[in-house]
């Protein structure tokens, strides 16, 4: 049977750590995290502390990650870490919720900020509601509604899974091309705001007016945190596709250290350069802060501009996403009877090229429904469950396995995965005990966290389903 082959270089790998970081999120929830604190230093500084603490699990995988250099990360991690039960709740949860939730909200931005510059077609709005779906305690869903953005969507959709079918190769080129021009794109913008004339070096010390009492700076600290972790999620990519790695002992480890430190310096001067322009309290108030900003520097022009970065720097987190979360379900499908269909390598590309059409599938499914608006709420939540255990994991590792060949070490073990295992775990409570406020004050119809939970346990049902059939 044909069999991946490793043809993905460092400099591709970094292009997929890059370009999978970078995405919306940093043109996106500046303006939450002013909002949460107030405070320029606090603002600033939770981009660092949220870089370093995903650096802090980065490098607790890529110490497994070298043990282990086989195509589908962390469902391979968990299989040796927990057994197949657990891994394959992973490799469902991965499927069912974040991975092809995560592919189709991130392409639906690239069709929005398109619509943003070329107004695309829609049905009235009789038209739009005339079909509709109602879930109880989920919604009503309106397959119709904002046709064109959705179509844009799913071609999108199917033509980076039709290149990622046909050629790793290409889709590394591609990857590269778009990482490079995104890089390039965010270094212009960012020279060309502190070089604009229209700013003031005063916003880096101007505290907002009326700045709330310690308690809610804390409170405030941990919803911005959760806010910029969603601008550094993807860094987990490149471990999906270790087993295309050429030297992964080598390459994972140093793309991603290289890789997460050039994000948080791209990140930490991005925001200098907005707060150079606007106060906090400005940054504040904006509902599109570097579409504002960049309109306040350039005019109506700026707005366009930005627009166009926004494109070309999601087309890169497309890609890379839909490249490497092919592979979980790859790997997974590839060790349960009823999932076996997507293990399958295509016999002349050497793509798992059945795993990349399945995932388009129920991502264009996801985006017609609209409910990948629901999936990705529960989204962070669930990830960071499965970030901790594979951190949680490394400690399993280094006890049952004391002997074994570890080309990468992490530094600062034990503090380092501890930290990230702390922080997780503080991280999963307040989350969930935040949704369930928001549950009981009426805020929302479900609690997300929970329905996450829920649909990840299903997954080990359907592996007890499926060892019942082969038994």
């Amino acid at each position: 049977m044909a069999e991946l082959t490793r043809t993905i270089s460092y400099r591709t790998a970094l292009a997929v750590i890059v370009g999978g970081i970078i995405g919306s999120g940093i043109f996106m929830k500046p303006s939450f995290v002013a909002a949460s604190l107030g405070d320029p230093f606090m603002f600033l500084s939770v981009w660092v502390v949220a870089g370093l603490v995903t650096m802090c699990g980065a490098l607790s995988n890529a110490e497994v990650a070298a043990m282990y250099p086989e195509t589908g990360g962390q469902y391979v991690f968990f299989r040796k870490m927990y057994g197949d039960g657990f891994a394959f709740m992973y490799g469902w949860a991965s499927f069912a919720v974040f991975n092809t939730a995560g592919n189709a909200s991130i392409a639906y931005v690239v069709s929005e900020y398109t619509d943003y510059l070329w107004k695309l077609p829609r049905l009235p709005e009789a038209s739009e509601k005339g079909i509709f779906f109602h879930i109880p305690w989920v919604g009503t869903i309106y397959p119709l509604q904002n046709l064109g953005v959705k179509v844009l969507t799913a071609l999108i959709i199917g033509l980076f899974t039709w290149i990622n079918s046909r050629s790793v190769h290409v889709s590394g080129g591609i990857q590269k091309f778009l990482t490079l021009l995104k890089a390039v794109a965010i270094l212009l913008l960012i020279t060309g705001l502190f070089s604009s004339g229209k700013g003031d070096s005063s916003n880096f010390t101007r505290i907002q007016e009326g700045n709330p009492g310690s308690w809610l700076i804390v409170s405030g600290y941990i919803a911005a945190l959760s806010a910029v972790f969603w601008a550094y999620d993807g860094w987990n990519n490149i471990t999906f596709i270790a087993g295309e790695v050429t030297h992964p002992q080598k390459t994972i480890p140093r793309s991603l250290i290289t890789g997460l430190s050039v994000c948080i310096v791209v990140y930490l001067l991005f925001n200098l350069s907005i707060l150079y322009i606007w106060p906090v309290e400005n940054l504040a108030r904006s509902k599109a802060v570097a579409a504002d900003v960049s309109t306040f520097v350039w005019g109506p022009a700026g707005g366009i501009i930005l627009a166009a970065m926004v494109i070309v720097s999601v087309l890169g987190t497309v890609n890379a996403n839909i490249l490497s979360t092919a592979r979980v379900t790859y790997a997974f499908g590839g060790g349960h009877p009823w999932f076996n269909m997507a293990g399958k390598t295509h016999p002349k590309y050497l793509t798992p090229y059945n795993a990349l059409i399945i995932n388009a599938i129920w991502s264009i499914i996801l985006v017609f429904s609209g409910s990948f608006d629901i999936l990705t709420d529960m989204l962070i939540f669930v990830t960071w469950f499965f970030y901790g255990a594979s951190a949680v994991g490394l400690f399993v590792l280094r006890y049952r396995k004391p002997d074994a060949a570890r080309p990468y070490r992490v530094t600062g073990y034990p503090y380092v995965p501890a930290i990230f295992v702390v922080f997780t775990l503080v991280f999963l409570v307040l989350t969930l005990a935040g949704d369930v406020a928001d549950y009981r004050n009426g805020q929302s119809p479900l609690i997300d966290s929970l329905l996450g939970i829920l649909i990840t346990a299903l997954g080990f049902v359907l592996y007890l389903g499926g060892r019942k059939k082969t038994g």
